[in-house]
């Protein structure tokens, strides 16, 4: 029991730690720790991994967490960025990854929930890639899914939904890559210890090398966080005052540097992969989900996970729409909305129930009174956690397009 509430208190105060060079003026940052801010507030321009490789870091930014198997380099991230944009990963060749992960929306797809190659519909909407490096859990509920590497497997092969739709087709795909002239050197290059690199393992090395360079945190709010007042208005300032407060108390799970409670990287000792129940449903009064989106309940069997799931970043928010797990939220304004009333009462269709009720609900989603001003100031500080830089960076953009 001692060790559990020890542990409990060390990884709050990291939170907090991580949390000092995101926090508005207003809150005090005497309190606080002091060695936290040092870690994290130093700037850092670029990172090298054992690799070689250099990571451009934000200020704030530690270190993401990279698999020793797997070290970053620049030829993986360029073949990981061809295969991502490259429809022949898709049984059918009308999908890429790019699909449901779109640049211009923050790497989501504007969707309720994910499409896959043949029409088949995911029970959830697609999750951002952005920052998705410190992502101590990847997928809405999976608390086994770690690594980008593995994660790669289910889209491309899954079946229960398909998504790419690449079951049994593990010959075929490498036969279309091997066909593609540009895939010789890039294979080559990023793999050249290797006597044939066109392998499953390398190709989804590649994937999770692209997808950890996907760093955002260039938008208005960071350059206020850093110290241009006028970067964002005094709407969004008032916004974040209440946002880091104790009354909505929103930053306990979206807090810290990605806006997000889940969340790890190098140093980081504590598994932090954060699952929340925040009122949506109550189908039968005593807790329960739909069917087809239990939650942490899938994985675990216990009660009290039914409905939970990763807080998602809030970073680039306003562009990544339609919200909550299952897109049943269509704007920034019902998410506040829905969180001022403490849940969701469903007053109609298959999921009646009131979920401001739901026993198993985050003790964080109680409520608040929020008036036309407040609801004004909040969107504009969410409207601040924009990096317009990321939707048009050719780092991350199309190789495809001529």
């Amino acid at each position: 029991m001692l060790w559990g509430v020890t542990r409990a208190i060390s990884a709050f105060a990291a939170r907090l730690g991580a949390l000092a060079p995101f926090v508005p003026r207003t809150v005090p940052r005497a309190a606080l720790s002091a060695a936290a801010l040092l870690m994290v507030a130093l700037p850092v321009a670029a990172c090298s991994t054992e690799g070689g490789y250099a990571f451009e870091l934000p200020e704030g930014f530690p270190e993401p967490r990279v698999p020793e198997d797997n070290p970053m380099s620049e030829a993986k991230v360029e073949l990981g960025r061809h295969l991502f944009y490259d429809t022949r990963l898709s049984g059918n060749q009308t999908q890429s990854c790019a699909s449901c992960h779109v640049q211009e929306l923050a790497f989501t797809d504007g969707l309720p929930r994910g499409e896959g190659s043949t029409g088949e519909m995911h029970p959830r909407g697609s999750m951002s890639l952005v920052n998705v490096a410190y992502a101590p859990t990847l997928t809405w509920a999976s608390p086994v899914t770690r690594r980008l590497e593995d994660q790669a497997l289910t889209p491309l092969f899954g079946e229960e939904p398909v998504e790419l739709g690449l079951a049994n087709m593990e010959d075929v795909l490498f036969e279309r890559l091997r066909a593609e002239p540009r895939y010789q050197a890039l294979f080559e290059e990023a793999f050249p210890r290797d006597a044939d690199p066109f392998t499953l393992g390398n190709l989804t090395k590649a994937l999770a090398s692209f997808q950890r360079t996907l760093i955002s945190a260039r938008s208005p709010y960071d350059r206020y966080a850093a110290g241009d007042e006028a970067a964002i208005s005094e709407s969004a300032r008032r916004g974040a005052e209440f946002f880091f407060g104790e009354v909505g108390e929103c930053f306990h799970c979206h807090g810290g540097f990605l806006f997000s409670s889940a969340v790890d990287h190098m140093g980081n000792v504590f598994d932090q992969a954060t699952f929340q129940n925040n009122g949506l449903y109550d189908v039968d009064g005593r807790g329960a989900y739909p069917p087809e989106n239990t939650g942490l309940f899938e994985f675990t069997g216990e009660r009290s996970d039914m409905g939970k799931f990763k807080p998602p970043t809030l970073r680039n928010i306003a562009l990544t729409a339609p919200y909550m797990h299952d897109g049943s939220i269509e704007t920034l304004e019902g998410v506040l909305e829905h969180y001022a009333a403490g849940g969701r009462n469903v007053t109609e269709g298959p999921y009646v129930g009131d979920g401001r009720a739901n026993p198993n609900k985050s003790i964080f989603v109680h409520g608040f009174e929020m008036d036309e001003q407040l609801k004004a100031d909040l969107l504009a500080f969410l409207e601040s956690l924009t990096d317009e830089a990321l939707l048009e960076d050719p780092r991350f953009s199309d190789p495809w397009i001529e």
